[in-house]
C-alpha cells in the first residue's frame, strides 16, 4: 500500500506558513486545520506538539497530509486535509520562534488541553528564567505558554507586526486566561508586555466537535477510503462549531466560510457548550465509569446516567441566554452521544477532571444555589466525580477531601467559590 504523501496523492506543495499551532493533536487536525483547509487553502499552518514529539513523526513522513473520517451513524465519509504545512516536535523552541517571529505568520492557534494553563510554579520559574537569559534556547522554556512567550518576544525584537493568539481549549474566558499567563511571564520585560497588551491580542474561543482517540481499526478504514497508508488519521464526527470574539490585528483566514461564527459576546455559546456539551461529558465520565461503562454511547444508553445527566442540563439550561436554542442543541447532543459508531472512550474525557469540574459543573451549582435552589442535579454530579476519583493517586486526595466537605454542606457557597477558584 502507498505511504500518503503530497507526491503520492498528486496534491501539489504544501501552502505557506501564515498560522502557527501549538498541540499539535487528533482535535487540531479535526477542528482548525479541517476549518483552515475549506475556508482558506492557501493559509499553510506550522504545526507543533504540546507535551511529545510522537503525534509530528508520522505527520513529517507524510508531509503534513492526513486523512479526517467522519463517522456518522450509518457509515463514513473520508477526506484528505492539507492545510497542515509542517510538523515538528513542540520542543524545537528554535523552529517555532522561527515561525512566530515572520512576518508571514499572524495568527498562533493553541489546543494544549485545560492541564496547560495551570503549570506548576517549578516549571513556572523555569520559563521565566529562560525568558530573561541572554541565550534562552541554552536551556529554554519547558511549558506550552513560555515557548509561545518566547517566541513572541522575539517577534517583538523582530519588528514583525501584530499578530492574534487564539486559543481553542475548553476553558471559560480562555483568551482572558492566555493574556494573563503571558503577561505573568512577561512582567520582568516592560516592552514585552507592552507589546503583548497592544499588539498580541487573544481571541476567546468556543469549539465544538468530538475526536475520540484513533485505533489500529481506524486506521485501516482510513486505508480502505482512500487507498493509501496513513499513520496521522483521526475520526471525528460530522458535527462541528466554531465561535470566536475578539480582535485580529493582522490578517486571518475567513474561517466563517467554512461555517465559523464571529461574535461581539463569547460567553454565550461558552456557556452553551461548556455547561451542556462538557458538562455532560464529565457526568458520563464519571457516574458511567462507576457504572462499569466504558464509552460515552454506552454510558448515554444506561437510563440512570443519562438521569444524571439530564436533572444537570435542567438546572444549567434555566442559566443560558434566550434564542441559543438549548433545547434543539440538547437534543443534538443526545443523538452525538448515542452515535454506537463513535467509540469516545470515558478515560480520555476523565484526564483533569478537578479542572474540568470546576469549568463545567461549579459555577452551574453556584447560579442554582443563588438562585434560591437546592441545585440537587449538580450535586448529584459533583458526588459522582468525588465517587470517581482514584483514592490511591495522592495527587488527588486534597480534592476528594475537599469535594466531599463541599458535598456534606450541601453545599457552602462561599467554599464552593473557593474550589472554582484553585488552580
Amino acid at each position: 500500500m502507498t505511504r500518503l504523501t503530497r507526491s503520492a496523492a498528486c496534491l501539489g506543495a504544501a501552502p505557506p506558513v501564515r498560522i502557527a499551532h501549538i498541540g499539535l493533536g487528533a482535535f487540531h487536525r479535526s477542528h482548525q486545520a479541517w476549518f483552515t483547509a475549506h475556508a482558506a487553502p492557501d493559509w499553510g499552518i506550522a504545526s507543533f506538539t504540546g507535551r511529545t514529539a510522537a503525534a509530528a513523526l508520522p505527520l513529517a513522513e507524510q508531509d503534513g497530509l492526513f486523512t479526517l473520517v467522519e463517522r456518522g451513524a450509518e457509515a463514513d465519509r473520508a477526506e484528505i486535509v492539507t492545510s497542515i504545512s509542517s510538523a515538528r516536535d513542540g520542543a524545537d523552541t528554535e523552529s517555532l520562534t522561527r515561525v512566530i517571529s515572520s512576518a508571514q505568520t499572524t495568527v498562533v492557534t493553541l489546543t494544549i488541553t485545560e492541564g496547560a494553563y495551570a503549570p506548576s510554579a517549578a516549571a513556572l520559574a523555569q520559563d521565566r528564567r529562560a525568558l530573561a537569559a541572554k541565550d534562552p534556547f541554552a536551556a529554554p522554556p519547558v511549558t506550552a505558554l513560555g515557548r509561545l512567550a518566547l517566541a513572541l518576544e522575539a517577534r517583538r525584537r523582530a519588528d514583525a507586526g501584530p499578530i492574534a493568539i487564539v486559543p481553542c481549549d475548553n476553558l471559560p474566558g480562555n483568551g482572558r486566561v492566555v493574556r494573563d499567563a503571558l503577561l505573568a511571564l512577561a512582567a520582568d520585560n516592560t516592552a514585552f508586555t507592552e507589546y503583548i497588551e497592544d499588539f498580541a491580542p487573544a481571541v476567546s474561543t468556543s469549539v465544538d466537535r468530538i475526536t475520540p482517540a484513533v485505533t489500529e481499526a481506524d486506521l485501516a478504514e482510513a486505508e480502505r477510503l482512500t487507498g493509501f497508508e496513513d499513520y496521522a488519521a483521526v475520526v471525528a464526527e460530522p458535527f462541528r462549531d466554531w465561535t470566536l470574539a475578539g480582535r485580529f490585528p493582522a490578517a486571518r483566514p475567513a474561517w466563517e466560510d467554512a461555517g465559523a461564527r464571529f461574535v461581539d459576546d463569547i460567553e454565550p455559546y461558552e456557556h452553551r457548550k461548556l455547561w451542556l456539551l462538557n458538562g455532560a461529558h464529565t457526568i458520563l465520565a464519571a457516574a458511567g465509569t462507576l457504572r462499569g461503562h466504558r464509552t460515552v454511547a454506552s454510558a448515554m444508553a444506561d437510563d440512570v446516567v443519562r438521569g444524571s445527566v439530564e436533572a444537570f442540563w435542567d438546572e444549567a439550561a434555566r442559566h443560558l441566554s434566550p434564542g441559543l436554542g438549548a433545547a434543539a442543541y440538547r437534543d443534538a447532543l443526545v443523538s452525538r452521544f448515542l452515535n454506537p459508531r463513535i467509540v469516545h472512550r470515558l478515560d480520555q474525557i476523565s484526564r483533569d477532571s478537578a479542572i474540568k469540574v470546576r469549568a463545567r459543573i461549579v459555577p452551574v451549582l453556584l447560579r442554582e444555589r443563588g438562585a434560591g435552589r437546592d441545585a440537587a442535579g449538580c450535586i448529584a454530579a459533583l458526588a459522582a466525580w468525588v465517587d470517581s476519583v482514584a483514592p490511591g493517586e495522592a495527587t488527588a486526595r486534597v480534592l476528594v477531601r475537599a469535594s466531599e466537605r463541599l458535598v456534606e454542606v450541601a453545599p457552602d457557597v462561599d467554599s464552593l467559590r473557593r474550589f472554582a477558584r484553585t488552580p
